[in-house]
């Protein structure tokens, strides 16, 4: 078992968030944020910015931290989740690593699908609440 730090992306346009239908990785079937681990001597704010030109080509001139989330165990890890909003953002998401996404689609902040990544649910339920702590890990 490792303790990791995910960071995650909210990019948000017209009242929707843009999530990503992972496959080929843990979560695969589930729609979630852009994001992923914090590299080993990496700033939070480079990793989120590494995390969404990586996976959809997005720039954003800035990110605002929006909150921290102990999930607790997760794929036999303890995570804790990092999330920042992209802000100042110009065009549109392109797949970029197709192997571990099939889409990326802006959803409806209110309509939200029963399969969000379970680590990022808490995340989306904090952003629309204007919470920036949850701190109830979950038990695999």
């Amino acid at each position: 078992m490792r303790f990791q730090i995910g960071v995650n992306v909210i990019v948000i346009r017209d009242g929707s968030v843009l999530l990503g239908l992972r496959r080929n990785c843990f979560g695969a079937g589930t729609w979630g944020l852009p994001g992923g681990h914090l590299e080993l001597g990496e700033s939070l704010v480079g990793a989120a910015a590494r995390e969404l030109k990586e996976e959809t080509g997005l720039h954003a001139d800035a990110y605002r931290f929006m909150g921290v989330s102990n999930t607790g165990l997760s794929g036999g890890d303890h995570y804790l989740q990092t999330a920042f909003l992209a802000e100042r953002l110009a065009g549109e998401p392109r797949l970029c690593e197709p192997d571990r996404c099939s889409e990326w689609r802006f959803i409806a902040l209110t309509s939200l699908p029963d399969n969000v990544f379970p680590s990022h649910r808490p995340l989306l339920a904090a952003f629309v609440s204007g919470q920036t702590l949850i701190d109830e890990p979950q038990k695999a």
